[in-house]
C-alpha cells in the first residue's frame, strides 16, 4: 500500500486550504490545484518562486488579509498541488494553472503578485486575461539566463547536475538539507530570514513521489520563462516592478524589463535579495495596502 501524501507542517493563522479539481475531460493533462485563502476584500493572488510553494508568503499574508481576500496558489505539481505524470512544467503550462484559479473562482479586478517565476507568470497571465487582472506586482522577475545559478558556486554545481543528461533525474532526487539551506540563503540579503521550519517544509514536499521529476522540469523551464518576456508589452494593467538590490538579476536585466514595460512603476529594495517575501514582507505589504 503506497505511503500517504505528506501534509503541510506550517500553518498560517487565518488561512484555510482549498483545492480546484481538474476540468472536465482534462484529468490526464492537469491535476488538482491547492491554494490557501485568507481575509476579505478585493482579490490578491500570490504566485511563488522556483522550488517553493504557497507558504513562501507566510509572513506577507497576515499583513494584507485585513484589506484583501488573499489566494496563495501552489503552482502545478509544486507544493501540494497534484503531480501528474508526464505533465509539462514550462511557462505556458504553469500559466494555465494560474488562469484556472482565476477562472474557476471567477475572480475579477485581481491584483496579481508574483515573485521570481511567479512574477513572470503574473505578467503573462495579465496579458492573457485583461478582463480579470486589474494590477500586477512583479517581484524579481526570473527571466534571465542562468537564473538561480548566479547565486553561488554551490547553486551552479547542484542545478547543473540536475539538468545534466543521464544523471539529472538521480541528482534531482538527492536534496541534502544543508545544500538546500545554503542555496536558499544565497537568495537573501538577510540570511536570518530563512526559517528552519520552512526549509523542513520544502524538504517534506521534495519527498513526495514524483517531485524530483517536477523539480528538474521546473529548472529546465528557464528558457520558456525568458521567452515569455515577449508577452510583457501586451500587459494593459498597471505594473509595479520590484527588485531587491542584491537580486540575481543584473542592472541590464532590469533595464530590459523596464524597456518592455515603460509605464511600470519601479522600486528597488535596499539590501534585499531574490526572496523579498521572506526577508522584507513589510515592503510588499505597504505597497499593496497603499493601493487598497
Amino acid at each position: 500500500m503506497p505511503s500517504p501524501e505528506p501534509r503541510p507542517t506550517i500553518h498560517i493563522p487565518g488561512t484555510t486550504s482549498h483545492t480546484i479539481a481538474p476540468r472536465a475531460g482534462q484529468r490526464r493533462a492537469e491535476g488538482t490545484l491547492r491554494y490557501l485563502k485568507a481575509g476579505s476584500g478585493a482579490p490578491v493572488v500570490l504566485l511563488h518562486t522556483v522550488r517553493t510553494q504557497a507558504e513562501h508568503f507566510r509572513s506577507l499574508i497576515p499583513l494584507i488579509s485585513d484589506r484583501y481576500t488573499v489566494y496563495a496558489l501552489d503552482l502545478p505539481g509544486m507544493g501540494y498541488s497534484e503531480i501528474v505524470p508526464g505533465a509539462s512544467y514550462d511557462e505556458p503550462a504553469m500559466r494555465a494553472g494560474v488562469k484556472r484559479l482565476l477562472t474557476e473562482l471567477d475572480l475579477h479586478d485581481v491584483t496579481l503578485v508574483g515573485e521570481s517565476m511567479g512574477a513572470v507568470l503574473a505578467l503573462t497571465t495579465a496579458a492573457d486575461l485583461p478582463e480579470r487582472v486589474g494590477r500586477v506586482v512583479a517581484v524579481n522577475t526570473y527571466d534571465f539566463p542562468g537564473g538561480i545559478m548566479r547565486s553561488s558556486l554551490l547553486a551552479r554545481v547542484v542545478v547543473s547536475g540536475v539538468l545534466a543528461p543521464g544523471v539529472g533525474p538521480v541528482v534531482a532526487g538527492v536534496e541534502p538539507k544543508a545544500a538546500l539551506r545554503r542555496i536558499l540563503r544565497g537568495g537573501l540579503g538577510d540570511k536570518a530570514a530563512l526559517r528552519a521550519d520552512y526549509v523542513d517544509e520544502l524538504l517534506q514536499v521534495g519527498s513526495r513521489p514524483g517531485y524530483p521529476t517536477v523539480a528538474r522540469a521546473v529548472y529546465q523551464s528557464l528558457p520558456s520563462l525568458i521567452a515569455a518576456r515577449s508577452r510583457y508589452p501586451e500587459v494593459n494593467a498597471p505594473v509595479h516592478l520590484v527588485y531587491g538590490e542584491k537580486d540575481w538579476s543584473r542592472r541590464s536585466d532590469r533595464q530590459a524589463d523596464k524597456g518592455l514595460l515603460p509605464a511600470a512603476e519601479f522600486t528597488q529594495v535596499p539590501g534585499a535579495g531574490h526572496f523579498i517575501a521572506l526577508e522584507r514582507p513589510g515592503i510588499l505589504a505597504a505597497l499593496l495596502n497603499a493601493a487598497a
